[in-house]
């Protein structure tokens, strides 16, 4: 018997830029950086989730999940779905105080179509952004795919087709009319976690300097106005050390065998986990938040 297919199956182009290790390894550290520029879907996230007592811990458990959506049996995807379905039945409620433009009151919810959109799009920019950082530039045409796998991807958790952009270049054009539009902002709390995540990851000390090379890989994948907006410092000698970096990465595609560059990273993502929660025993803050 045929083992069961998954919903991105061989051949999909999700499948195909996800099954990157250096993807994997750094979109979603980008996608929850940027996605706390919007403060409706992070307040809603924070107040219902792990996101204040261990955001390395969510971060890692996010990815193992959608890990899950991307290369597992449909049978195994389910569970998860229906899991994370649940999970999102709590995520309701209103801005407690005025955020940037978005008024005190403004109502937030994991069923949103809007919402949703937003989540998706943060990941299925980064995952694009990622690949053509450190693998290789998409065609116009891989592009399409790719992003018609993402809304597929945002169908399965509840998003309605229709609140997507038509196409890759329609959501590329979306996702620059953010970054312009003046709406950015970081409530007190997102500042904080975003540049732990941005800087901070843990794991064990003899990673530190791998740590440190894919944060600046993270970092130059930020638009400007995000570095901007979280003050993170980005000079010519960053500039000049992340064009080195990434342009060695995309050349040892064609040295480093595919066992080692293809694959998941949930070995990766529970040494997070194990990370940030050893340093907890210890008595170890993983963050200072602001006072409420």
């Amino acid at each position: 018997m045929a083992p069961e297919a998954g919903y991105f199956p061989e051949g999909s182009m999700l499948r195909h830029v996800q099954s990157h290790r250096a993807v994997g390894q750094t979109y979603g550290q980008r996608a929850l950086i940027i996605g706390a520029t919007h403060p409706v879907p992070y307040v809603g996230t924070s107040q219902a989730t792990l996101a204040k007592e261990r955001p390395f811990e969510r971060l890692a458990r996010t990815a193992l999940a959608f890990e899950t959506v991307f290369f597992a049996p449909r049978t195994e995807a389910d569970r998860l779905l229906a899991a994370v379905h649940g999970l999102h039945q709590r995520v309701r409620g209103e801005l407690d105080r005025d955020e940037g433009s978005f008024g005190r009151g403004t109502p937030y919810d994991a069923f949103d179509p809007e919402l949703m959109l937003w989540t998706m799009a943060m990941l299925a920019d980064s995952s694009r952004v990622a690949f053509e950082t450190l693998v290789r530039p998409l065609t116009a045409g891989e592009k399409d795919d790719l992003w018609a796998d993402w809304v597929r991807f945002g169908e399965l958790f509840g998003m309605p087709r229709s609140v997507a952009p038509p196409g890759a270049a329609a959501f590329e054009q979306w996702m620059r009319d953010w970054y312009a539009s003046g709406r950015m902002h970081l409530t007190a709390e997102a500042r904080v976690v975003g540049l732990a995540i941005a800087r901070d990851m843990p794991g064990p000390w003899p990673m530190t300097p791998g740590i440190k090379t894919t944060n600046l890989v993270v970092q130059g994948m930020l638009p400007p106005a995000v570095r901007d907006l979280y003050g993170l410092r980005w000079s010519p000698a960053h500039a000049l050390a992340w064009r080195a970096v990434t342009a060695g990465v995309r050349g040892s595609r064609h040295v480093v065998p595919d066992r080692v560059r293809l694959g998941e990273n949930s070995d990766l993502h529970r040494l997070v986990i194990r990370s940030e929660r050893a340093a907890a025993a210890r008595g170890r803050r993983t963050m200072d938040l602001p006072a409420v």
